[in-house]
């Protein structure tokens, strides 16, 4: 995975899919897909945390919207709320293409003290 944008409450990664990645059924494994949406949306709310916080995820939910075979995906993740205890974190996933391949969501606790 490739860090290429970050701004508070919100990230662009990227990451190389080929076939080491692959499920049996010769297409990107959702579980890979997930994983980067997961760092940028973990990315995208410590961007928002003070010095005296961290979070932890809560729940992830993923909708896979079309095949990826190869090639590089670009996740944009956003915080759509963050309030003193709880946080909601949206995320985009796109082909070389620039179609979307899988959008997801996460809820995050925010933790008071390190």
């Amino acid at each position: 995975m490739k860090l290429i944008e970050l701004e508070e409450g919100r990230v662009v990664m990227t990451l190389k899919a080929d076939k080491k990645f692959h499920n049996p059924m010769g297409t990107l494994h959702g579980g890979v897909m997930t994983d980067l949406a997961d760092a940028c949306m973990g990315v995208a709310i410590m961007s928002t945390l003070s010095d005296d916080e961290s979070f932890t995820t809560l729940e992830v939910k993923m909708n896979f919207l079309r095949p990826v075979i190869e090639g590089e995906l670009t996740a944009e993740a956003k915080v759509v709320h963050r309030g003193r205890t709880v946080a909601m974190t949206e995320v985009t996933l796109k082909n070389q293409e620039g179609k979307d391949v899988a959008r997801g969501t996460a809820t995050q606790m925010v933790l008071k003290g390190r």
